[in-house]
């Protein structure tokens, strides 16, 4: 979840983004044009491969829009998506320099706008960043944002994301972005399948977390997850799988207020977790590619 700007010492990387061109709610420009023959190439590249792994690994729900986006040999033009989006969910898309800090992101979700980092990885890069850039914020986050039930589901996070704030329970609500939107898996009759857009743009992680046996994937429950912190650092201990978008939006539909009062003062459980009548599911067998 995105958090505050840090201050860089001398010897260390600026960030990417230029803060001082954003505005008040931290959004900003694209400067499409600005945007050099590398970076387009470098993006073509990112997207090439990263298509290849969608077929039966990624949810229909995102191979179905993953082509909105736009032409696949450059960095699309963030109005252009808008438009489209607008048009299916009513969400658009908004350019932010990087990382934000997490009222201004909240509210921007609950206005269905998504903030989208403008910078790109250097090829260098290529297999991992530190932060999200271009492409896994569209990659990864975007597409979902067509189907009208997720989309829905993201705008009240944002609305849920305000009051955790008021509340001081943002760690709470970090965790359940991460194990839904970032990380999260889908029970299909074919399968499990990735919605989260971390496991999405990943090189290596999206068949990790469908066909390894090292990992949990224990059947959501937002209390549990609620206590599950999660590792930044290398491939998670555990997932949460949902049944379906629908389960996503009702189970946490509900006003958290008492769960955060309930949990509070609770130590947080291993990420590597399994308590007494958890449901799990076993990993795929096999990942077909069509």
């Amino acid at each position: 979840m995105p958090v505050a700007p840090v201050t860089y010492g001398a010897s260390e990387r600026p960030p990417r983004g230029s803060y001082e061109e954003a505005r008040d709610d931290y959004t900003c420009d694209q400067h499409w044009e600005r945007y050099t023959p590398l970076e387009h190439a470098t993006y073509a590249r990112l997207l090439a491969r990263q298509i290849k792994q969608a077929p039966g690994q990624a949810c229909d729900e995102f191979i179905a829009s993953v082509d909105k986006l736009g032409p696949s040999d450059r960095i699309p033009r963030f109005d252009a998506i808008s438009t489209a989006l607008r048009q299916a969910t009513g969400w658009e898309i908004v350019a932010v320099p990087g990382l934000i800090p997490e009222h201004a992101f909240f509210s921007l979700l609950a206005e269905r706008r998504f903030p989208v980092t403008t910078w790109l990885r250097l090829p260098e890069e290529f297999d991992y960043i530190v932060e999200p850039d271009v492409f896994h914020d569209l990659y990864g986050h975007v597409p979902l944002l067509f189907d009208p039930v997720f989309a829905d589901y993201m705008q009240a996070f944002g609305r849920g994301g305000l009051k955790a704030h008021g509340l001081q329970a943002l760690e709470y609500l970090a965790r359940l972005y991460w194990y839904t939107v970032e990380f999260g898996l889908v029970s299909t009759p074919h399968g499990l399948r990735v919605y989260g857009a971390g496991v999405l743009s990943s090189v290596g992680e999206i068949q990790y977390a469908l066909t390894s046996p090292k990992p949990q994937r224990l059947a959501f429950d937002p209390k549990r997850v609620l206590l599950t912190p999660y590792k930044i650092d290398h491939y998670q201990s555990s997932y949460f799988v949902v049944d379906s978008f629908d389960q996503l939006f009702a189970a946490t539909a509900p006003d958290f207020a008492p769960l955060y009062a309930e949990l509070n003062g609770q130590a947080p459980l291993p990420n590597d977790a399994m308590l007494g009548g958890e449901r799990s599911y076993p990993p795929n067998i096999s990942n077909p590619k069509a």
